[in-house]
């Protein structure tokens, strides 16, 4: 399992290393510029150079089930469900597979109202009450990614088991 962040103006940052230190879950860090990062071997930074949504596209590449993404970006939220992994906005709302497909047609619409010049609002300010739904979520997918993780673990057989000669 890691904990990939989209980093480029993620608010929660140094949240994610706190959790991801307490559970002992490694943190990718990518984004497109370098940023500092603590020094901790469980933490990477990932610099992807190549545009606008580089860093969105590796991290995509790289995400699969067991993973937890942290973004704002609802598109890159939608690719990392679908390969599987699970998805947490900034403000601690997660992304799923039930509210992902409204929440791609809002931003559609509100892009197209912004591209019209009849709305020129963007998110409301990050808030300490963000912060706070942003740690319990992150702790409670944790808790639930690891719960499925110890389910899978306990079904499959281990390398000994279930092989001709080894033990039943």
């Amino acid at each position: 399992m890691a904990i990939y962040v989209d980093a480029d103006a993620c608010p929660v940052k140094d949240e994610v290393y706190r959790v991801a230190r307490r559970y002992g879950e490694a943190v990718r860090v990518v984004a497109n510029a370098p940023l500092r990062v603590p020094d901790d071997p469980s933490i990477e930074l990932v610099v992807v150079r190549g545009g606008f949504e580089a860093a969105d596209d590796w991290i995509a590449e790289q995400i699969g089930p067991g993973d937890l993404v942290v973004t704002a970006d609802i598109p890159l939220a939608d690719r990392c469900l679908k390969a599987g992994a699970r998805a947490l906005g900034p403000k601690g709302h997660p992304f799923t597979d039930d509210s992902i497909g409204e929440r791609l047609a809002t931003r559609a619409i509100l892009d197209q109202l912004r591209q019209a010049g009849q709305y020129g609002g963007g998110p409301s300010a990050f808030a300490k009450t963000d912060r706070s739904r942003f740690l319990g979520k992150l702790d409670e997918m944790l808790v639930a990614i690891r719960k499925e993780r110890e389910r899978a673990a306990r079904r499959s057989p281990g390398p000994d088991q279930g092989l001709p000669g080894g033990p039943m």
